[in-house]
Order: structure tokens, then C-alpha cells, then sequence
């Protein structure tokens, strides 16, 4: 018996986010010579806060943030320190740990990959009126806070 399952929740929210992350991916390749993944920790680290603010991110913390392992984190890193984006540097705390701190250059980079963002965003939402795309992120929002409660935590952005 063959089943379709392209109208349930869970295979469209993978599908529609596998679809955009590879388009991002693409572009931001294309644009910026960056991947998503190396977008995603520059983002992560900029949302972290200010520096001097906060102890900035440690690679196991940010492998945790970006759900990936310190290993894959640990080779991300080694390609951004190398072209300049980030820089690691010994915790003050805890010797056997490196913190990861934004170089400047990652600043133009940043917000040449939120340009891309928007940019795809107005093309992949340009089939919904405002009031619909304004819908769509409420719902999933609610969603999303219905699966924190569920999970009893979630993962950060």
C-alpha cells in the first residue's frame, strides 16, 4: 500500500527546511564564500553577545548551539580562523578550553548572509499576501513553544 506523506507537519517542516537551507547554502557559496553552516556559527556568535559583555562561546558550547559535533564544530573553526572570519583564544578559565570570538571582517559577512536570508525569504513567501506570511510565523511560533513545553527545552536559535 503506498502512502502519501507529503501533507503531514513533520515531512513538510524537514522538506521545506532541507528546500531553503540548500538554496541559502547555494547562494551564500555563490555571494559570500561561505556555507550555511559556517553562516550559522557567525550568527551564533553574534547573537551570543558584546565582547567584554559576556565570556564569549567555547567550541563546545557552540557545537551544542548548532546541534552539531565539537568534532564537525572543530573543523568549521579551523577553516573560519584560517580565512580570518573568527579567532580562537584560551579560556581564562579553564585552560583546556578555546573561546571563539568574530574577527571584524565576519561583521561584512554577516550581514551580506542576512541579505541573502531576505532576499530568499521575499522570493519563497512571495506566493502568501503579508497576512498570510504574518500567520505562517505565528503558527509556527506557537508550535514551536507547544514543542519546547513538550520537549522541555529545545534547541537555541
Amino acid at each position: 500500500m503506498k502512502r502519501d506523506f507529503t501533507q503531514r507537519f513533520g515531512f513538510l517542516v524537514k522538506s521545506v527546511g532541507k528546500l531553503y537551507i540548500e538554496e541559502f547554502d547555494r547562494l551564500a557559496r555563490e555571494r559570500i564564500g561561505l556555507t550555511s553552516a559556517q553562516c550559522r556559527l557567525l550568527g551564533a556568535l553574534a547573537m551570543h553577545g558584546d565582547p567584554g559583555e559576556v565570556e564569549p562561546l567555547s567550541q563546545a558550547e557552540l557545537a551544542q548551539r548548532l546541534d552539531l559535533t565539537p568534532m564537525a564544530v572543530a573543523g568549521l573553526c579551523d577553516r573560519m580562523a584560517a580565512a580570518g572570519w573568527i579567532r580562537r583564544e584560551p579560556s581564562a578559565t579553564d585552560r583546556r578550553v578555546n573561546n571563539i570570538l568574530l574577527e571584524p571582517s565576519a561583521e561584512k559577512a554577516l550581514d551580506a548572509a542576512l541579505s541573502i536570508s531576505d532576499g530568499l525569504n521575499t522570493r519563497v513567501m512571495s506566493v502568501l499576501t503579508q497576512a498570510e506570511r504574518a500567520q505562517l510565523l505565528s503558527l509556527l511560533g506557537r508550535v514551536q513553544g507547544s514543542l519546547v513545553d513538550i520537549t522541555g527545552g529545545g534547541q537555541k536559535p
